[in-house]
């Protein structure tokens, strides 16, 4: 059973995806918040699978509320509800350790599938467009990160050239299937890969590798 916490600061809207969600066999509403503030608490103590994350809220928005959730390192992942998919606040929710994104309109179905997605650990958001919200939103990169001497951040140094190679890949929007044929590989050692590289650089998810490969300048925005 995934158990959901929604946050949203409109009860009819939160009336709404209770309703849509407790309509499902395999999903289950732990808790509702009207703001950020409660949706970390709340998270903390209920500890849900997938938190469904308003951005725009009163007090502490859904980007800081977000990125503290992400900070406490537990078992909750955050999927982010935005106006518009290319926005400035679906890259920020993303760089803020959110696992996907869906807008407001999505379909019932498109917003279970988010869910389910999210709680089994894949990041709900298309290779492709992950990539053009960087492309986008890049002025609002750092300007990349490296270790405490200077030299080349250390989670970078620990993944094999190989892993390197996939890392770019993933950076450029591929899926694995693609990654497979322009690499010659087969695509469970992609996905392989794909693991280790997740483990090694402390991402979550393929969104915030992603994420990573720009801050540290392994690519850099067209």
């Amino acid at each position: 059973m995934t158990a959901v916490l929604i946050a949203d600061d409109h009860a009819l809207q939160r009336l709404g995806f209770r309703m849509l969600l407790e309509s499902q066999d395999d999903i289950s509403v732990s808790g509702e918040a009207a703001n950020g503030a409660e949706a970390v608490r709340m998270a903390a103590e209920l500890r849900p699978d997938v938190v469904l994350m308003d951005v725009r809220m009163p007090g502490l928005d859904g980007i800081e509320a977000t990125r503290r959730i992400a900070a406490e390192g537990g078992r909750s992942r955050v999927l982010i509800l935005t106006t518009f998919d290319l926005d400035e606040y679906a890259f920020a929710g993303l760089r803020a350790g959110a696992s996907g994104f869906l807008v407001k309109d999505a379909l019932p179905a498109e917003l279970l599938a988010g869910i389910r997605a999210v709680a089994s650990g894949e990041a709900v958001v298309a290779p492709a467009l992950t990539r053009r919200l960087i492309e986008k939103y890049a002025h609002l990169l750092p300007e990349g990160t490296a270790a405490p001497d200077g030299g080349e951040d250390p989670r970078l140094a620990a993944l094999t050239d190989r892993e390197v190679e996939v890392l770019k890949a993933m950076a450029q929007g591929w899926t694995n299937g693609e990654i497979a044929a322009r690499l010659h590989l087969a695509e469970s050692t992609v996905k392989t890969h794909v693991g280790r590289i997740l483990t090694k650089v402390g991402a979550r998810d393929r969104v915030q590798a992603v994420i990573f490969a720009y801050d540290v300048r392994l690519v850099r925005p067209a």
